[in-house]
């Protein structure tokens, strides 16, 4: 699928997998989201992961979701009322943190994919009772990174990863490398400041070598 082509009917995991990367934002202003919107299509990107960090989450959601060849999830749900919050506002997929049963059920009342946050097998088994088999591993890093991917992936051999916390261009590639890994997370191309000083040219320039370094990647 080209960055050209609306995701409107397309199926969430396919675009992410096809993807790769999934831009974690932080957006403090909403006037910044479709400029954003723009720069990540144009660095070669069809995914983004607003946060609920921010009181502009909602609103930039509806704003990138204007941009039919974007698939716009929300992120850092942690209630029900975000669910529902993001949904109404136009996010395909939620993410959370950690495994929250009651954003799980709602979601899935809703008919939006979710993939909770997990760290450990308990988790995974949890997501897995709730007929879910694609998770957040978080945070990757701090967790043991692909090794601790890898441990996880070898007795849940179902359950695809979307490891996000310190991956970065200079690591990703072990990430992608892992048949178990569908995409991984980040922030270092829609970091903060960039959003911040509207500096959309260098957001382009970062997402265009984020998703070089991911074709590069060996794939699973």
């Amino acid at each position: 699928m080209s960055v050209d082509q609306p995701v409107a009917d397309a199926d969430v995991v396919s675009v992410i997998g096809a993807a790769r990367i999934l831009p974690v934002v932080v957006l403090a202003d909403p006037a910044g989201a479709q400029p954003l919107a723009d720069a990540l299509l144009a660095g070669g990107l069809r995914t983004a992961e607003v946060t609920f960090r921010t009181t502009a989450a909602a609103d930039a959601i509806a704003a990138m979701a204007t941009r039919p060849q974007l698939l716009v999830g929300a992120g850092t749900v942690l209630t029900v009322e975000q669910v529902d919050r993001a949904v109404e506002a136009g996010a395909r997929f939620v993410v959370s943190p950690g495994f929250g049963p009651a954003v799980v059920r709602r979601c899935q009342q809703l008919g939006v994919p979710v993939f909770p946050g997990v760290s450990s097998a308990t988790e995974i088994q949890l997501a897995l009772d709730a007929g879910l088999d694609t998770v957040k591993f978080f945070p990757a890093e701090q967790l043991g990174g692909i090794g601790m991917v890898a441990a996880l992936a070898a007795p849940f051999r179902s359950v695809r990863f979307i490891p996000t916390g310190g991956v970065t261009t200079a690591n990703l590639a072990g990430y992608l490398a892992h048949p178990a890994v569908l995409a991984v997370g980040g922030t270092w191309m829609v970091a903060p400041r960039l959003l911040d000083a509207g500096d959309w040219a260098e957001v382009t320039r970062l997402t265009a070598a984020a998703v070089d370094a991911a074709r590069s990647a060996a794939q699973p």
